[in-house]
């Protein structure tokens, strides 16, 4: 196989699975534990919220330091801390796990950038989208077996076999890690460490976010929506139970098996091209605002709401994030394109975070199907930022004049 899915790459997808493998676990069994042990969902929310949020702090200056070092030697020491942070997770309680969710924040704002900026700079243009897109696919396929794997732990009440597990992935992660390759073109330090300092860099970048308005679209799309899949991923656990037949390990394995699903079909259909297309992320944004109405009403209609809007949570999950990052690639200036593509994801970590942090207040003041329906209003909002006028009118004409016209230049 060639391009995105030849060897070195597949390596790289598989280290990505077993690394987010933790997480997909940490996600169900951190608000169960919390509410078992007396816990606000806000102070639920702040411990699922401070994984991301430190994340999305480190996100800038892992980016100017991955160009500085290039991904393989930042990507090792990383796994090394992220291995402490498992075993944390395996011999601490609840108060522990807020600094463990720390470190392995820190530890993913590297690991992630290394990944993805790696990937980026060894593909060829064609290329790029399917290889952010599969890195990105089997970042969620944990969440496919997790959330039952999490569930069956916490039934058993044997905590025994979670330190088991959390120890076995760092093991696992360490091992395919360690003998991960990338291109040589991807490792090689990038010019911009020689001209600039990366404090310079990372305070360009912040500026950029205003006065780029390809990055500031983008970022606030992102953060919008990653708000809602952060309220998804903190608060469904718990919200499930209100929810006659509802599940939650149902709920994230079917919103993870369709964001696997859609990533891996529609992987050649994500723009590719460096435009912004109007229409297809109107329709995105239209289907997360649906999903997270679907949610808000399964509180008084049932089940059947709360699958469907797993389903469609799933599709806007698995075309969003891929989608914006190929666009910034193209636009973004080269010069300080892995800064900038950094700053891009801390948005989208800053939106995770805020999911359970500011939203977790707003359930324990109102409930869940409130705070849910005000996700839908803000993904509704979000419609609006999608629809770029001058990206539909540079959209080839179809009118017989136009044609004609066409066809006169060219005689």
């Amino acid at each position: 196989m060639k391009g995105a899915l030849a060897w070195p790459f597949m390596r790289l997808y598989l280290l990505t699975l077993f690394y987010f493998s933790g997480n997909s676990i940490l996600n169900v069994l951190i608000p169960l534990k919390g509410e078992a042990l007396g816990a606000s969902n806000t102070t639920i929310g702040v411990i699922m919220g401070a994984y991301l949020f430190t994340t999305m702090l480190f996100r800038p200056w892992a980016g100017g330091l991955i160009q500085r070092h290039g991904p393989i030697k930042v990507l090792r020491v990383i796994l090394l801390v992220n291995s402490v942070a498992l075993v944390m997770y395996a011999v601490t309680g609840l108060g522990g796990f807020f600094v463990a969710r720390v470190l392995q924040g820190v530890c993913t704002a590297f690991f992630s950038m290394a990944l993805q900026l790696g990937i980026i700079d060894a593909l060829p243009d064609k290329d790029r989208s399917q290889g952010i897109s599969m890195y990105s696919l089997c970042s969620y396929l944990p969440g496919m077996i997790g959330p039952v794997l999490a569930i069956g732990i916490w039934q058993t009440g044997d905590m025994n076999l979670f330190a088991i597990i959390m120890i076995a992935i760092a093991i696992l992660t360490g091992a395919v890690g360690y003998t991960a390759k990338m291109d040589a073109k991807a490792d090689e330090p990038s010019a911009e460490s020689g001209q600039h300092s990366q404090a310079t860099a990372m305070l360009q970048s912040f500026g950029q976010l205003v006065h780029n308005p390809h990055l500031f679209k983008s970022s606030v799309l992102m953060l919008s929506a990653s708000l809602i899949f952060g309220t998804v991923t903190t608060f469904i656990p718990l919200y499930a139970a209100q929810i006659e037949s509802g599940s939650a390990a149902v709920y994230l394995m079917l919103q993870a098996a369709v964001v696997v699903a859609a990533r891996f079909v529609f992987r050649k259909k994500i723009p590719s091209d460096g435009k912004w297309h109007s229409f297809f992320m109107m329709g995105t944004m239209l289907i997360l605002a649906s999903s997270s109405l679907s949610v808000s009403l399964a509180a008084t209609t049932g089940a059947i709401l709360f699958y469907a809007g797993a389903l469609l949570m799933g599709v806007a999950q698995a075309l969003l994030y891929p989608t914006l990052t190929t666009y910034l690639s193209f636009v973004l200036p080269k010069e300080n394109r892995n800064v900038l593509i950094g700053l891009f994801i801390a948005m989208a970590d800053l939106g995770v975070s805020l999911g359970g942090i500011v939203m977790g207040p707003v359930a324990d003041l109102t409930s869940y199907s409130m705070m849910y329906l005000i996700c839908t209003i803000l993904g509704t909002a979000m419609i609006l930022v999608a629809y770029d006028r001058r990206s539909l009118a540079e959209r080839p004409s179809t009118k017989l004049s136009d044609v004609v016209k066409a066809k006169s230049d060219n005689l």
